[in-house]
């Protein structure tokens, strides 16, 4: 947890994966308990994604390739979003992942 509002992991995996990561099932579960209909999750890896369905289609990507910094476009993107989100309910918080959960 980064703040009170925005949760910073890794990625939400499955199969083999989420031995080692967060087993995607897990985190929804966390979420789904913790923040009921008040978290948008961002997905920052330009690697791999999911099915957003398990976080009830509030999942947004913005392609970063691991080991590089974001372009202005995809920081202003995904900044103004992160601000959006938050602005529509104090309850709101943003759950944000790139593989790891620290590179981006």
């Amino acid at each position: 947890v980064f703040t009170d509002h925005i949760i910073a992991m890794s990625f939400p995996s499955s199969g083999k994966q989420s031995f080692y990561r967060n087993p995607i099932k897990e985190v929804a579960r966390f979420l789904d308990t913790k923040h009921k209909d008040h978290y948008k999750v961002y997905n920052l890896c330009s690697e791999k994604g999911y099915d957003p369905k398990y976080f009830h289609y509030r999942v947004e990507r913005i392609f970063i390739d691991d080991h590089n910094v974001p372009t202005l476009e995809d920081m202003l993107k995904f900044t103004a979003s992160v601000r959006e989100w938050m602005s529509h309910d104090e309850k709101n918080i943003v759950a944000i992942h790139c593989k790891g959960g620290k590179g981006r």
